[in-house]
């Protein structure tokens, strides 16, 4: 299984990253299949440095805020009026209760079920499996003001955890547990950030990691920019004393 960082930046595009969306790709049946966690501001733009926006075979959504999936529009505006023709089949997404509404909301002007067309729209329940090819991605219900799930994908034996926007939940534990790499929020600093429901920060990031057990490699991201990412790697590596990195656009991790 390979991850690629399209985005990783929290709560809207910064200088050097776009916001959250990662890419995830495995092979089997004699291709690869790609998988995409997110698609948040100004990420389908890059993604396209990787692969055809047109290969991927689904996206996931971890919630409704427009930094995790507003370039949706984009990509249904690729897709429809790609000037090759339309595609043979609608690209299903997944995520909470309402996404098919949310998003056609974003993109003003269609009519109810336009975007139907393009996509096939599905809704994500706590803790049941979704299959596509060699993935099996489980969402799990996690701590952040809107419904939002991390998600737990396993192909070939290993493990990425995507915690998504959380702060500190109970689901965290077997969302993490055993992982090779952990994901996970660090979009708030202690000290700065004290309200709580929103975001973990690194120190949380790392109590986390440790209550789970197993976990590989920390990979801490969604910091907005006005983050110091050594702050946030300092705050977490005062919990967790294993392998440790900040998320970057364009990394590529091989499980």
């Amino acid at each position: 299984m390979r991850l690629t960082v399209i985005g990783c930046s929290g709560s809207f595009a910064g200088p050097t990253s776009p916001s959250s969306s990662y890419l995830v790709q495995a092979e089997a049946d004699g291709r690869t299949w790609n998988v995409l966690l997110d698609l948040g501001s100004g990420a389908l733009g890059p993604l396209q440095q990787h692969l055809s926006p047109y290969e991927l075979d689904a996206v996931l959504l971890t919630h409704l805020h427009p930094d995790h999936c507003v370039d949706l529009c984009g990509l249904y505006v690729m897709r429809r009026y790609n000037p090759e023709g339309r595609l043979p089949r609608r690209l299903p997404v997944q995520g909470p209760e309402g996404t098919a509404e949310r998003v056609s909301r974003m993109y003003h002007g269609l009519d109810p079920g336009d975007m139907d067309e393009e996509f096939d729209f599905r809704v994500v329940t706590d803790a049941v499996p979704i299959r596509v090819g060699p993935f099996t991605i489980t969402p799990l219900g996690v701590r952040h003001p809107v419904e939002a799930f991390g998600y737990r994908v396993e192909a070939g034996g290993a493990v990425l955890a995507f915690t998504g926007d959380t702060d500190d939940c109970p689901n965290l534990t077997p969302l993490l547990r055993d992982a090779d790499l952990a994901l996970v929020d660090s979009a708030f600093v202690d000290g700065r950030d004290d309200v709580p429901g929103i975001h973990l920060s690194g120190s949380r990031a790392g109590r986390a990691v440790v209550r789970a057990g197993g976990v590989g490699r920390l990979v801490l991201t969604h910091m907005p920019p006005w983050n110091d990412p050594e702050v946030c790697r300092a705050q977490a590596a005062a919990e967790w004393s294993g392998p440790l990195e900040v998320a970057r656009a364009g990394a590529v991790y091989d499980l």
